[in-house]
This record gives structure tokens, sequence and C-alpha cells, in this order.
């Protein structure tokens, strides 16, 4: 009887191409962020950026390029806009060599108004989604990335698991 009841069973198999979903589920996610966070003048990727200084600065280029995961020429891209606006400032560090970074006032201040935003846009993804299959969406992405981390695909970064608006 198992047999024939297995026979009968089809067999489930994802359907279609999980990188393809995942990235368009990310891609719209960033959309509805970038839209509410427009306002203060940044893009999601600069208040990503001041939240990792302001908590982990003053720290060194290339600390804060290991920390968010990002090669040395992209933060040098991202890093511009900051500098020129007086979000950051960039300081001789402990060695001749070396440069350190550190949130200013005004960046404190940009990161404080672009907070806001991003927590108007984590509610707005709530009323969208609804809460529960947010929170089961969040508790089935830290499980998928906890398994492939111990599987070795990691980048041996720490996840945070709050999310920059919490940073």
């Amino acid at each position: 009887m198992n047999g024939m009841n297995a026979a009968l069973k089809p067999q489930l198999r994802p359907q279609g191409c999980t990188n393809f979903r995942l990235r368009r589920l990310s891609r719209l996610a960033s959309r509805l962020y970038d839209t509410h966070v427009a306002p203060s003048g940044l893009k999601t990727t600069q208040y990503s950026l001041l939240s990792h200084v302001l908590h982990l600065g003053p720290l060194r280029p290339v600390d804060l390029a290991r920390e968010m995961n990002v090669d040395a020429s992209t933060l040098t891209r991202n890093l511009k806009p900051m500098l020129a606006a007086g979000f950051l400032v960039q300081t001789e560090g402990p060695d001749a060599r070396s440069r350190m970074l550190a949130i200013t006032d005004a960046g404190r201040d940009k990161r404080a108004e672009a907070q806001r935003l991003w927590h108007d846009a984590q509610l707005a993804l709530n009323d969208i989604l609804g809460t529960e299959r947010v929170l089961a969406l969040h508790a089935l992405l830290d499980e998928s990335l906890e398994l492939l981390q111990r599987a070795g695909l990691g980048d041996g970064q720490p996840e945070d698991a709050t999310g920059a608006g919490d940073e």
C-alpha cells in the first residue's frame, strides 16, 4: 500500500528559478524602500553607509568595506557624495598611510531623518504583505541564510537580522 500511495502522490519540486524569484523580490522591496527614503535626499545605500559609520566609526575605509561586504572601489564611489555633503569626514589614521571615517553632526541628523522614512517603508511593506507574512519571511530567510552559511557559502560576514533601519 505504501508503494501505491507513493506512486499516486505527485513529486513536489520547486518550479522555476529560485535565484530569479529572490532577486525580483529584492528589487521590488528595494524600490519600496528607495521611494520612501528619497525625500531625505539619500539613497538606501547611502543611508546604510551612514548607519554603519555611526555604529562602527570612526573606522578605516577598508574595515567599513568589509563590514558592508562591498569592494573598495564601490565604497570609494559611495563615499564621495557623503564626504562632499559633509555627512562624513575622513581624517588621518593612526599611521601616515591610513585614514579614518567618522560621521558628522550633519550626517547624524540626515541619518535620523532617513531612519524615520525607512521605518515608514517597513510599515508600508508590512501593510502590503501582512505582518504575519513578513514575520514568516524573516524566519524563512534567517533559516535559509544559516543553512547556506553552514554549507560553506557564506561570505564570512555575520548577518544583521534587524536590517539597516534598526542600525
